[in-house]
């Protein structure tokens, strides 16, 4: 049986900040791929988009789709599905939009003191999930989507990002 094909990615810089960090595609790109692979979601011959922006930007779509007036580190926001089934030469099918804010995620990662590599990857990984239908409001469902959160970037090297920092 052939592998699935991985999503394609398309990452959007909008704001300055991100020139901070150069290597910030890469890691989402790698992030992305090795969620789509380790849930073995059927992603292939579909897209997606991530916007780099800032905690301006963030907040304006914080408030516009959620009613909160205040910056956030990640949002995502899911591709309404077409009904039907997707025909052979159909365009690529959309899962949705990640937007990731430069100063939160620096911010949290400087304050949990992790890497901001490990928490680029965390919020991609998180973000991937939210579009291909995982969530977090109920209790069973957060435990779901973290567990799903760690083994993911436990596969990408990266430390548990919810087990308590031991100084």
């Amino acid at each position: 049986m052939a592998p699935s094909a991985l999503p394609i990615t398309e990452i959007l810089v909008v704001a300055d900040c991100w020139q901070a960090e150069p290597g910030a595609e890469a890691v989402i790109d790698r992030a992305i791929a090795a969620a789509a692979e380790f849930v073995a979601a059927d992603v292939g011959e579909s897209e997606l988009a991530v916007m780099l922006t800032d905690d301006e930007g963030i907040r304006t779509l914080n408030c516009n789709w959620r009613g909160i007036d205040k910056p956030t580190n990640v949002l995502s926001f899911p591709a309404l599905q077409p009904q039907g089934a997707r025909k052979a030469g159909d365009a690529p099918r959309m899962l949705g939009d990640i937007a990731i804010a430069y100063e939160t995620t620096r911010r949290e990662a400087d304050d949990e003191q992790k890497p901001f590599d490990h928490h680029l990857s965390h919020l991609a990984v998180h973000g991937f999930l939210h579009l291909i239908g995982h969530d977090h409001e109920q209790d069973q469902e957060a435990e779901t989507m973290e567990s799903l959160e760690r083994e993911i970037l436990s596969q990408l090297g990266i430390p548990d990002p919810y087990a308590e920092r031991r100084d």
